[in-house]
């Protein structure tokens, strides 16, 4: 999926029931010239609750590819994860 140079920043939709019951955006990320932007808050007292969030993240990305490709689900998710984990063996691969 690329992005059109010539088009502003497209941005996703409030979820449903952020919009209906309000909410805390905790992270925004963009794709900009072919790497990804990040905003976030901390958000929480535990960090661990962040890994919890990323694993989550890390589902629905897979599932969104299982409805969109003919990748399954369980091949996007092993794909995510070995790319999480070659991500970590770069500590300072910070975009």
């Amino acid at each position: 999926m690329s992005q059109d140079p010539t088009q502003d920043f497209v941005e996703l939709a409030i979820p449903p029931d952020a919009r209906a019951q309000g909410g805390i955006e905790v992270l925004r990320a963009a794709v900009v010239d072919g790497a990804v932007s990040v905003a976030l808050r901390r958000s929480f007292d535990d960090p661990a609750t962040w890994g919890r969030l990323l694993i989550d993240l890390g589902r629905q990305a897979a599932r969104a590819y299982a409805l969109e490709t003919d990748m399954s689900e369980e091949e996007a998710f092993e794909r995510i994860r070995a790319g999480w984990e070659a991500e970590g063996l770069d500590p300072g691969g910070f975009n």
